[in-house]
């Protein structure tokens, strides 16, 4: 297993891209978590085996009907927590 720390920008708060991503996640069986960011936009730590997060990243990028993906950057990172689900946090 490994995590990859996701940051998401363009139009991705208001309308229901944390929840998007969060139905992928299940789907795909990653485990992690998403939230929206002060700065407008939104960071997902997701956790699986790496091309199962390479597929998730591909989704994140078409994202639900209304949003726009302008970019996203994706960083490999340590495993500090180990998580069971993936959440929304608020």
């Amino acid at each position: 297993m490994i995590q990859f720390e996701i940051t998401v920008s363009g139009r991705v708060q208001g309308v229901g891209y944390r929840y998007f991503a969060l139905h992928i996640a299940e789907e795909l069986g990653i485990s992690g978590w998403v939230k929206n960011t002060i700065d407008g936009n939104v960071k997902i730590i997701a956790q699986g085996d790496e091309s199962t997060l390479k597929t998730y990243v591909d989704y994140l990028r078409l994202g639900p009907t209304l949003s726009r993906v302008d970019k996203i950057s994706v960083h490999k990172s340590d495993i500090t927590t180990v998580f069971d689900i993936f959440s929304v946090k608020y």
